[in-house]
C-alpha cells in the first residue's frame, strides 16, 4: 500500500480510492476510465451511481472511522466526492504515509461552516459579517435581547446541502421552524449576483482558476437552477473574483479542486460565501464547454500531473434536473426526446432510480457561441423536461 511515489498511474495496479459514490464520483469515473486508472469507491448506498463504473465498490458508512480506515488499506491515493467523511480516519491514514487530497486539515477547516467563516476572518478573506451560536436557544435569546437584529441569514454549521440548512430569518417567529444545533447568523447583504470560481491546485503548487460563473437560484428550494459561463459581469469584477478565489485556495493549502461561491455586492465588492473542496455543481458546464473539464482537472491535480487549460471553448449554461414537486417513486424523464432535438443540448442522467421533490437527478448542458441564445435554449429545456415518477 501507499505507493504514491509511483508515477505510472495508467494501465497499472495503482488504485485511486474515492470516498463517496454519488453523481460527482460517477462523473469523475468517466475520466478515470478515459485514462485507465483503477478505482475503488466507498458509499453507504447499495444503489450509488458509482457502483456501475468503478473497479471495486464497497458499501459502508463514510462517517465511520473503522470503515474509512479499512477501506483505504489497499489504495495508493485517496480523494473525496463529498465532505461528509470521517476526518479522524483520514488523519490516521496520512500519519501512516497515505496521500489524501484534500487533506484532513483542509477538511477540518471546511466541514463546519462556523469554522469556515472564522477561517476567512483569520486569513483576511472578505466575507459577510456573522455571529456563531452554540445552539438555537442561544440564537433566540440573542434576537429577543436585540443582540442579533433581524433580518439575517441562518445557517446550520453542519449537515446542510442543496439549499437545506439555510433560511432567511425576517422575524423572531421564523426561528421556530429551524433545526436545533450550532448555527451561524449572517448579515443579509444586498447583492447583484451569486458567482463561483473553481480553483485547481496541485501538490507542487501549480494553481489555475476557471472563468467566473453566474448562478441563478430557485426561489423556494434555494437550489441552483442555472449556471452560466462566462458570468455576465464586468471584466474588472471577474478579475477580482478570480484573484480572491486563488487567495482562498492558497490559504487552505488544498490540493485538487476548490469551488469558491461568492456574492457580488451592489458596490461590486466580492464576498466569499462558502467553499467545497471537490468537483462542484457550478463546474458541470465544463464537461462540454471547457478545454479541460473539472473532473479531469481534479484527477490531474491530485496526481500531480500538469494542469489542463481552464478556458472555455464556447459559452455554456447548465440546467439542474431536480425531482418535480408532487412526485416520489421510480423516476421518469418526461419529454427528454424534445430537449435532445435542440441544438447544443446534452443531458446527463445521474443514475438515481428514485425521485423525490427537489432531489438532484441530473443536469443538462447547453453550449452556444452566443450566451444569450444559450440562455433562451436553457429556458426552453427547463420548461420542457420534467423529472416525475411512474
Amino acid at each position: 500500500m501507499y505507493l504514491c511515489a509511483m508515477a505510472n498511474y495508467f494501465s497499472s495496479e495503482f488504485t485511486l480510492g474515492i470516498l463517496g459514490g454519488g453523481q460527482l464520483g460517477k462523473m469523475l469515473l468517466y475520466e478515470t476510465r478515459k485514462y485507465d486508472i483503477k478505482t475503488k469507491v466507498l458509499d453507504s448506498s447499495a444503489e450509488a451511481p458509482c457502483r456501475i463504473s468503478c473497479d471495486t465498490f464497497v458499501q459502508g458508512d463514510l462517517m465511520d472511522y473503522q470503515t474509512v480506515y479499512s477501506f483505504a488499506q489497499d489504495v495508493d491515493l485517496l480523494t473525496i466526492e463529498i465532505e461528509g467523511v470521517n476526518v479522524d480516519a483520514i488523519e490516521k491514514l496520512e500519519s501512516e504515509g497515505l496521500k489524501v487530497y484534500p487533506s484532513s486539515q483542509t477538511l477540518r477547516n471546511i466541514q463546519n461552516k462556523g469554522v469556515q467563516k472564522q477561517f476567512y476572518t483569520a486569513n483576511e478573506i472578505p466575507t459577510s459579517p456573522f455571529q456563531l451560536f452554540d445552539s438555537l436557544a442561544e440564537l433566540k435569546n440573542a434576537v429577543i435581547s436585540n443582540k442579533r437584529v433581524v433580518p439575517f441569514v441562518w445557517k446550520s454549521t453542519t449537515g446542510g446541502y442543496d439549499g437545506k440548512g439555510v433560511s432567511i430569518i425576517r422575524s423572531a417567529a421564523d426561528l421556530n421552524a429551524l433545526s436545533e444545533g450550532e448555527c451561524i447568523a449572517e448579515d443579509l447583504i444586498p447583492f447583484k449576483n451569486e458567482l463561483a470560481v473553481i480553483v485547481a491546485r496541485s501538490p507542487k503548487g501549480e494553481v489555475l482558476t476557471y472563468p467566473v460563473v453566474e448562478m441563478e437560484f430557485h426561489p423556494e428550494a434555494n437550489q441552483v437552477e442555472y449556471v452560466l459561463c462566462p458570468a455576465r459581469i464586468d471584466e474588472e469584477v471577474a478579475k477580482k473574483a478570480r484573484e480572491i478565489a486563488e487567495k482562498v485556495s492558497i490559504a487552505y493549502g488544498h490540493v485538487g479542486l476548490l469551488a469558491v461561491e461568492m456574492f457580488q455586492t451592489n458596490d461590486d465588492d466580492i464576498l466569499v460565501n462558502e467553499v467545497a473542496p471537490r468537483p462542484h455543481n457550478s463546474g458541470h458546464y465544463s464537461i462540454e464547454a471547457s478545454y479541460t473539464n473539472q473532473f479531469e482537472q481534479h484527477l490531474r491535480a491530485i496526481l500531480d500531473l500538469p494542469l489542463g487549460k481552464t478556458d472555455s471553448k464556447v459559452g455554456g449554461i447548465m440546467v439542474n434536473l431536480v425531482g418535480a414537486e408532487g412526485f416520489t417513486g421510480d423516476v421518469v424523464y418526461e419529454n427528454i426526446e424534445q430537449i435532445m432535438a435542440m441544438d447544443g443540448v446534452t443531458p446527463h442522467i445521474y443514475g438515481k432510480k428514485h425521485t423525490r421533490p427537489f432531489r438532484k437527478m441530473g443536469h443538462v448542458t447547453i453550449v452556444n457561441k452566443n450566451l444569450a441564445e444559450a440562455r433562451k435554449i436553457a429556458e426552453a429545456v427547463k420548461n420542457s423536461i420534467k423529472v416525475i415518477s411512474k
